[in-house]
């Protein structure tokens, strides 16, 4: 069993985004490429954005923190802090419309 703080893990990479030439930090804090499930901190500063990539599986995106616009083809959806917005499974791309951290969560195809 493992337990921490998602409000700790928030907080540090915005503030290593911050700090970051990126302007973006990330962590997968479960499951990984050896796992069906993986969730994935990410953190980002205002402006700074995911560019347009494939969906790997069934996907979710959490708004842990800010504000973000989560793109697809001509549709856009944006996402404040508690929102969840489920990632279309076409090609997409993520900007943060002010400093943000978002909690990815993808069950891979098999």
């Amino acid at each position: 069993m493992q337990k921490f703080s998602l409000d700790a893990k928030v907080r540090e990479h915005v503030q290593r985004a911050a700090e970051a030439a990126s302007g973006r930090s990330a962590e997968t804090v479960y499951g990984g490429h050896e796992h069906m499930l993986r969730q994935t901190l990410v953190a980002l500063e205002a402006g700074q954005s995911l560019a347009e990539h494939e969906n790997p599986g069934e996907a979710t995106l959490l708004v842990l923190r800010g504000r973000v616009r989560l793109r697809s083809a001509e549709t856009s959806w944006d996402g404040m802090t508690g929102d969840m917005i489920v990632v279309p499974s076409a090609r997409h791309s993520l900007e943060a419309l002010e400093r943000s951290a978002v909690l990815l969560t993808v069950a891979k195809r098999q």
